[in-house]
């Protein structure tokens, strides 16, 4: 069951870094530089939504699985910071591969 709580935390954080990624470098410059702010009403809702679900999904892992606060921590922090999920989701399978299989 672990598992699948932390493949549904990495796909999740994976889809909240994309969304991150195509606010900031598709969606601003198409706003400021072309002046199209509809691709920023567009992605910006969007964005928020998934942002809402990662935190929620963080805050899941924390305290249902016990997850240690520097994790959820580097979670949330990692959601601010543009390619911050992708390095986490690297971060988490290495972790996972030196981790012995207990779940």
């Amino acid at each position: 069951m672990f598992k699948n709580a932390l493949s549904t935390f990495r796909f999740m954080g994976l889809l909240e870094g994309s969304s991150l990624l195509i606010l900031l470098f598709i969606a601003m410059p198409l706003k400021y530089f072309f002046e199209f702010p509809e691709a920023v009403r567009a992605i910006g809702p969007i964005h928020g939504a998934l942002f809402s679900m990662y935190i929620l999904i963080t805050i899941y892992m924390t305290f249902v699985y016990k997850w240690p606060f520097r994790f959820s921590i580097g979670a949330v922090v990692s959601a601010f910071l543009p390619f911050g999920n992708f390095i986490l989701d690297k971060r988490l399978g290495h972790w996972l591969q030196l981790k012995p299989s207990t779940a």
